[in-house]
């Protein structure tokens, strides 16, 4: 089956006709449009808890599917603690084919990063220009010329882009239901996240990412005491104790990451866990009574996910240091997109297209530099996923976030024309 999706797919993407040049001349025609509206978006703060800002972005991007004949719906996020998702529908004769971006950034009201600011001719810096702003332009700009070329009208398409994709909504299974809705009876699905940042590679696999939180108790006392049968070793150590364990059991197995990313001790420990910060108190001559450590795990698929928690489970509950106490709890985040056939045939086309357009070859990068991602939520559900095909650039998530310019209209294209021949493969 995998060689015959593939086969198809390839004798598709020979196929070369002047509807293909007129797609690739509008693109061409419309980035300066392209990098205006990338610009006016960038410049509206969007962070995942700035709702205001989220639907701001939302009505931009609503416009423009108004504009190409798209049926749009903004979905509510109150149920779901989130500014909610814009949904625009375009149905018609070709496989249904899903475009995935997300609305949201990390850089909230309260970051010193805000605005769209030139580098040089070919480079721009700004929050979210490449994760995923920048993406959702290419999406806009890739249907544009799809319409100018006059076969925007003979696809079956529908656009999700959620507006919490960065801090998902709770409960996660409703703030992801717009987007599991979406992807029913699609044959293929697309993510515009930037991926690795580099034009070379493509997403076709992502580890999924959970949480973890280990509350330890000791018993207190003085310092000078410390390792006494009837006080013990305190909630520091048997914390320490249990993390290096951790270490010692699992790292370094394939496609598996754990961060300790906040380590609290003390004799009063407070925790935000919402927020993954909180406060310490303790003398150097008292012994720590309580102690927290809050951390994220990376799998590539539900198996793996399993072992990891029963081997992180396993070391908590092993001979404690005297008079210690640990509570292991675990909390569900973004599953995996594990690597498919059809995923990987999906590939080969985006190669041939780009290709095609004089952008090169096309590579799967490795899962281990593909974060977690919207498109994982619908693995399984559609047979064919590819992500990582939006704006390039650097630095995602910084304050150095910067895109590659000459990448949009590269994008753009690879886009359209695959778009294009997914929708007219024989």
């Amino acid at each position: 089956m995998r060689i015959l999706v593939c086969a198809a797919l390839i004798a598709v993407a020979q196929i070369t006709s002047s509807t293909e040049k007129a797609i690739v001349t509008a693109v061409d025609a419309g980035n300066a449009n392209a990098l205006a509206l990338l610009e006016k978006v960038v410049n509206i703060n969007s962070g995942t808890h700035n709702f205001a800002g989220v639907r701001a972005v939302g009505d931009v991007f609503r416009k423009e599917f108004d504009d190409l004949g798209f049926k749009t719906t903004w979905v509510d996020g109150a149920p779901f603690k989130r500014a909610g998702h814009l949904v625009a529908e375009r149905p018609g004769r070709g496989p249904k084919i899903l475009l995935i971006g997300h609305l949201d950034t990390v850089f909230e009201q309260d970051s010193p990063f805000q605005t769209f600011q030139r580098v040089d001719d070919t480079h721009a810096r700004g929050p979210g220009i490449i994760d995923m702003k920048g993406g959702d332009v290419v999406i806009v700009a890739a249907l544009r010329a799809l319409k100018s070329a006059g076969v925007l009208d003979q696809m079956n398409l529908v656009v999700v882009m959620t507006g919490d994709e960065e801090d998902s909504g709770d409960p996660q299974a409703a703030a992801r239901q717009a987007l599991v809705d979406a992807a029913r009876g699609a044959e293929f699905a697309l993510g515009f996240e930037d991926g690795p940042g580099d034009p070379k590679f493509a997403v076709i696999a992502r580890r999924g990412t959970s949480s973890w939180k280990l509350e330890v108790t000791g018993k207190t006392g003085h310092s000078s005491q410390i390792f006494r049968s009837d006080l013990g070793y305190g909630a520091n150590y048997e914390l320490a104790r249990i993390l290096d364990g951790f270490r010692r059991k699992l790292a370094g197995e394939a496609h598996l990451t754990f961060n300790p990313s906040l380590v609290l001790g003390g004799t009063a420990v407070e925790v935000d866990d919402v927020l993954a910060k909180g406060s310490a108190s303790g003398k150097t001559n008292v012994i720590a009574g309580k102690a927290v450590a809050l951390g994220d795990l990376r799998t590539l698929s539900k198996e793996q996910l399993q072992h990891a928690r029963d081997t992180m489970k396993a070391v908590a509950a092993e001979t404690p240091l005297a008079q210690t106490h640990a509570t292991l709890t675990f909390e569900d985040g973004y599953p995996s997109l594990p690597p498919a056939p059809g995923n990987e045939a999906l590939l080969v086309a985006y190669d041939k297209a780009s290709q095609d357009v004089g952008a090169g070859r096309v590579t799967a990068v490795s899962p281990d530099r593909a974060g977690a991602a919207d498109v994982s939520f619908i693995s399984g559900q559609v047979k064919s996923i590819i992500d990582g095909i939006g704006l390039m650039g650097t630095d995602d998530h910084s304050p150095s976030e910067t895109a590659d310019l000459a990448t949009l209209p590269s994008q753009t294209k690879r886009a359209a024309i695959l778009l294009y021949r997914l929708t007219n493969r024989k």
